[in-house]
């Protein structure tokens, strides 16, 4: 009878993992000239590099990032709190971040909350990992997280977000000069009647784009804008379309605080029926997603530069990180206007 398979926590490798120790042994050089070869920028010389990653080619040997980081202090991980995961904008941001950071020999750590839990909560989570450094990315940073942050043992920089604070950094894409520029462009176009989609109530980028964008109507000798709420979601800006064609004086220009919404605005205008894009109204975005340029919508649109974002952003940290001297500081990065479809661009222009 064939004996009866051993349980699987019983079965256990006989080869022992390979250390930095017997790289540098193989190598003929230090452990620390070992920990400098798999360390980005770090200093050591060319033929002494070849030489210990060669040997640990043969051996088999891959740096363990966590012991490094409980020896030299330094993890490597940037923690990233992002609460709108379900918003196609941000998973760009995170694999932008997580690139930009590969670069640097650095990784990103995403921290999302459980349903309810306030963001500030994970704050000492992240801290307990030895972060090096905290992005932020909530719609509405409370003051409880603010001060949070302002206490935190590392640097921290808001991302697609302002606050009143200066006490903490913040990148962000021109918000209120992306509104003006989408209020002179509907002017410019003939438009005479427009509509403003909001996103959460107290979010800085829908404040500052609203802002921006009732200017912009004004100075232009047009009405502020007609309003509806969208809440950042696809539902939200279906349901807006639908309230804001129920109007008597129906807008012949919808703007929407971010893509999303405005997609689901195009979608909430064909199911209404009787309007036709772009021939009796026009249709605006802010972000540029992936899914706006998709021929089934062709989502006119203010793009944000997120690759600048990004390096703005860690910019700022490596500042904090060689203890550079400086004031926490508000960088605000402009973007640009992208003509397609639903403003009657024929052809995507930019």
């Amino acid at each position: 009878m064939p004996s009866e398979p051993k349980h699987r926590s019983s079965l256990k490798s006989n080869v022992a993992r390979t250390t930095a120790a017997d790289v540098a042994r193989a190598a003929g050089v230090s452990i620390s000239a070992v920990s400098r070869a798999f360390t980005a920028n770090a200093s050591i010389a060319k033929g002494t590099k070849t030489r210990v990653l060669k040997a640990a080619d043969a051996l088999g040997y891959q740096p363990n990032p966590l012991a490094r980081g409980l020896i030299t202090r330094r993890s490597g991980m940037i923690a990233l709190l992002m609460t709108e995961v379900t918003n196609p904008f941000y998973p760009t941001v995170l694999e932008t971040f997580a690139r930009a950071l590969s670069k640097r020999g650095k990784h990103v750590m995403l921290f999302t909350p459980a349903e309810d839990e306030p963001l500030e909560a994970l704050l000492p989570r992240a801290f307990g990992y030895g972060v090096e450094g905290v992005v932020i990315t909530s719609a509405k940073p409370t003051s409880e997280m603010m001060a949070a942050c302002e206490s935190a043992p590392v640097p921290v920089v808001l991302f697609n977000r302002t606050v009143e604070s200066s006490a903490i950094s913040a990148v962000c894409c021109d918000n209120e000069a992306g509104g003006r520029t989408i209020a002179r462009f509907l002017a410019e176009g003939g438009r005479r009647r427009a509509a403003f989609v909001a996103g959460l109530a107290g979010a800085s980028t829908s404040l500052y784009r609203e802002r921006g964008f009732a200017a912009g109507l004004i100075e232009a000798g047009l009405s502020a804008p007609l309003r509806a709420e969208g809440h950042f979601t696809f539902d939200g800006g279906l349901k807006a379309a639908e309230h804001l064609l129920a109007l008597e004086a129906r807008p012949d220009a919808i703007f929407a605080a971010n893509d999303i919404m405005a997609l689901g605005v195009l979608d909430g205008l064909r199911r209404v029926g009787g309007l036709r894009v772009p021939e009796d109204i026009w249709v605006v975005g802010f972000d540029d997603i992936a899914t706006a340029a998709w021929p089934s919508f062709g989502l006119t649109t203010f793009r944000q530069p997120i690759n600048r974002m990004v390096a703005e952003t860690l910019r700022i940290l490596d500042l904090a990180e060689t203890g550079a001297p400086g004031s926490p500081s508000t960088v605000l990065v402009p973007g640009r206007l992208i003509e397609r479809g639903s403003t009657g661009a024929l052809q995507p222009r930019s």
